[in-house]
C-alpha cells in the first residue's frame, strides 16, 4: 500500500526535526558548554564573548528538544488514527520568534570567532578538537551555527509542499493553513529584524563619516540617496565640488574634507524636507541643473 503524500512530508518534517535536535545538540551542549567551562578557567576567552558567540540558543535547543519534537513523535506515531500535525504546529510558531535573536546575532557570533581564534590560540585548538570528533562529521563551528538561520524557511517549504498534498476533505487542512500562515508571519518577522539591522549598521557609518554631529544622529532617520554634486556660483560663473546626504526628514549639503582625520565630510548646511521645493533649471551653459530652496537659502546644483 502507498503511503499517503501528506504523511511522507509529514515523516519528513518528523526526521529532519530529529537531526535538527541533534545539531542543536552540539551547539549547545557541546560547543557552548565546553568552551563555556573554559572559559570559567580564564585561560581561553573571556564568558561574556562565548555567551555573545552563542546567543539565546540554549532556549531554541530546549524548546525543539523538550516540546517541539516529542510532540511531532507522538502525533507520527498516532498517525493511524488522528493524521494531523497543524496544531502542533501552530503551537510551535509562536515561539520561533525566539530565532529573531539568534538571527540577527549570527554575522557578529562568526566574526567573534574568527577575531578571538587569532587572538586566543588555546580557544582556536579547543573549537578545533571539538570539529575533529564523529559528531561534527568534518564540518566547521561556523558550518553548524547556520542551521538554525535556515531552519524557519525549511519548516516553510514543508508545509507548505504538506497543505498542497492534503486532500480537500483532510481534518487537518484548517489547522495547516492556519500554521502555515503562522510560520509565513514569523519568517517575514525575522527577515524584518535582519533588515533593520542592517538599516542601522548603514546609519552609523554614514553618521561616522560625517562626523557623528550630534543634531544629526538620530535611528529614526532613513538614508535615502547620497552622492557628488556641482554647486554652482552665479557669481564667477563656475562650479565646485560638493556632496550630498538625503534622508527622510533632511537633506545635508556637505563639503569633502581634504584632510580626512574621523569625519569624510563637514554639513556646511542642513535643509529640513518639509518644505523644500526642487525645480529643474534649462540653463544652456550648465545643462542638469537644479534649484533647492528650503526654508532659509537656495542652492544652484549641478548633476551628473
Amino acid at each position: 500500500l502507498q503511503e499517503p503524500e501528506e504523511k511522507k512530508i509529514a515523516l519528513e518534517l518528523l526526521e529532519t526535526e530529529q537531526a535538527y535536535v541533534n545539531r542543536l545538540h552540539l551547539l549547545d551542549q557541546v560547543f557552548y558548554t565546553e568552551l563555556m567551562k573554559e572559559a570559567k578557567t580564564g585561560k581561553t576567552v573571556p564568558e561574556e564573548v562565548v555567551k555573545m558567540i552563542f546567543s539565546n540558543i540554549s532556549s531554541i535547543y530546549q524548546f525543539h528538544a523538550e516540546f517541539f519534537l516529542p510532540e511531532l513523535q507522538k502525533r507520527m506515531e498516532d498517525w493511524h488514527h488522528n493524521p494531523r500535525i497543524g496544531d502542533v504546529i501552530q503551537k510551535l510558531a509562536p515561539f520561533l520568534k525566539m530565532y529573531g535573536e539568534y538571527v540577527k546575532n549570527f554575522d557578529k557570533a562568526v566574526e567573534l570567532i574568527t577575531a578571538w581564534s587569532e587572538k586566543s590560540p588555546p580557544f582556536q585548538e579547543l573549537i578545533a578538537d571539538i570539529q575533529k570528533r564523529k559528531v561534527c562529521a568534518n564540518l566547521t563551528l561556523q558550518h553548524h551555527m547556520l542551521e538554525p538561520v535556515q531552519r524557519i524557511p525549511r519548516y516553510e517549504l514543508l508545509l507548505k509542499d504538506y497543505v498542497r498534498k492534503l486532500p480537500p476533505q483532510s481534518p487537518d487542512r484548517g489547522d495547516a493553513e492556519k500554521a502555515l500562515e503562522m510560520i509565513f508571519m514569523v519568517a517575514k518577522h525575522s527577515n524584518a529584524a535582519i533588515a533593520e539591522m542592517e538599516r542601522l549598521q548603514n546609519l552609523w557609518v554614514v553618521y561616522q563619516r560625517l562626523g557623528l554631529e550630534d543634531d544629526i544622529v538620530d535611528p529614526s532617520n532613513e538614508l535615502i540617496k547620497e552622492g557628488p554634486i556641482q554647486k554652482i556660483s552665479t557669481r564667477n560663473n563656475s562650479t565646485s565640488e560638493k556632496y550630498l546626504f538625503l534622508f527622510n526628514n533632511m537633506l545635508l549639503y556637505c563639503v569633502p574634507k581634504v584632510i580626512q582625520v574621523g569625519a569624510e565630510f563637514q554639513v556646511h548646511l542642513r535643509m529640513d524636507v518639509g518644505g523644500m521645493k526642487v525645480r529643474e533649471l534649462k540653463d544652456a551653459e550648465f545643462p542638469h541643473t537644479f534649484l533647492v530652496s528650503g526654508k532659509q537659502r537656495t542652492l544652484e546644483l549641478q548633476a551628473r
